[in-house]
């Protein structure tokens, strides 16, 4: 067997980190006046492949590993990986054609074929505790399916909808596993921090991050009762960030990605707040999200999977810092910026998408031998 095919987070954070630097990288131009492809010209679609197409993606590398590991089992392996790599790579590419429904169908037998890729194992080794992670990728599934029927006039409701609710659902992945990882990482790393969890606290925070689906699915995203949730939230992460200690981890690149990623949490939680009551643009607050969360979570997550499965040390060298610093600076053009100069919001955008690019760039290079050896 090709060593590419022989786990889950080999081939999808390659084709991941791909299409995370080209994408943007095409975007950037399109923002900045070039002319463009298909998909790329419209503001929806970018935010389509960013969600469904690169975090999917590292979602599910990540969850075939960790599934293996959880289980004791083997996820798909081989030809059964490569098949559902080509889903994911057929659906990229018929998102650049007129062909809506077969980009749908594409999408979803993606989907389909992960959740059965994860379940398989889980409920053969009786795994019930991470059941829910199979629910979680055909949940994301549904939602991109909701936005390629609503794009294709086939449903009737927001187009925003898919993406709001398929946002949330990364949200909320994000909060269950950082709330797993990041504690256990740094204590592992860093003796002194001594990470603590509250369940108390872990409930509330689970909860206010499950509400925020409740709301977007309603509707209910500007408003009072919006705002209350996405407060309440912010409080609640804020709260089970402080008791991490992330300011411990400064020395070690590896850990502080995950910490400074998980801020960009807090920071998006309260600008959704604000947002609701139209206080600041939705749009800054959702980069937040996907800029800084998403980005710096997925890149650190990416880099230390990938060395601690092919038995690397876990310490990131130059590369790897300047990717993590870069990315973060992306968050802060694309984010801060706008808000202290709102003129600023083209020019702040397009160095958030080179950044950005340069970044994903750098560990693709990186890691493209790490990843197919």
């Amino acid at each position: 067997m090709q060593p590419l095919w022989s786990l889950g987070f080999r081939p999808f954070y390659l084709v991941a980190s791909l299409l995370a630097a080209l994408s943007i990288a095409l975007w950037t131009a399109q923002v900045a006046g070039l002319p463009g492809y298909a998909y790329l010209a419209g503001p929806l679609w970018h935010a389509h492949e960013m969600l469904f197409g690169y975090a999917f993606a590292v979602i599910v590398g990540f969850l075939f590993t960790a599934g293996s590991n959880w289980t004791g089992l083997p996820t798909p392996t081989g030809a059964r990986l490569a098949g559902i790599v080509a889903l994911w790579v057929a659906a990229r590419i018929l998102v650049l054609t007129p062909y809506a429904l077969l980009a749908a169908a594409a999408d979803t037998a993606f989907a389909l074929a992960a959740a059965w890729g994860l379940a398989v194992p889980m409920v053969k080794s009786g795994n019930r505790r991470n059941y829910f992670f199979i629910a979680l990728v055909l949940a994301l599934g549904a939602a991109n399916l909701v936005f390629h029927l609503a794009m294709a006039g086939r449903l009737a409701v927001p187009v925003q909808l898919g993406l709001a609710v398929g946002l949330d659902i990364v949200l909320f992945a994000m909060t269950v596993m950082g709330g797993r990882v990041i504690p256990m990482f740094t204590n592992n790393a860093i003796p002194a921090a001594r990470c603590r969890r509250e369940p108390r606290l872990e409930k509330l925070v689970l909860a206010s991050t499950l509400a925020l689906i409740a709301v977007d699915a309603l509707s209910l995203e500007a408003s009072v009762a919006g705002a209350a949730v996405a407060a309440i939230a912010a409080a609640a992460h804020a709260a089970r960030f402080v008791l991490w200690r992330p300011w411990l981890t400064a020395r070690r690149p590896i850990v502080w990605i995950l910490h400074a990623s998980y801020a960009w949490i807090v920071i998006y939680l309260a600008l959704r707040a604000l947002a609701a009551l139209d206080l600041v643009p939705s749009g800054i607050a959702t980069h937040a999200l996907t800029v800084g969360a998403i980005g710096g979570l997925t890149l650190g997550m990416m880099t230390r999977t990938a060395r601690g499965h092919t038995g690397r040390p876990l310490e990131t060298g130059a590369a790897e810092t300047l990717s993590y610093a870069l990315v973060m600076a992306a968050a802060i053009c694309r984010v801060a910026l706008p808000l202290a100069v709102p003129a600023m919001i083209l020019p702040a955008t397009v160095a958030a998408g080179l950044l950005w690019s340069l970044a994903f760039a750098i560990f693709a290079v990186r890691y493209w031998p790490i990843l197919s050896r």
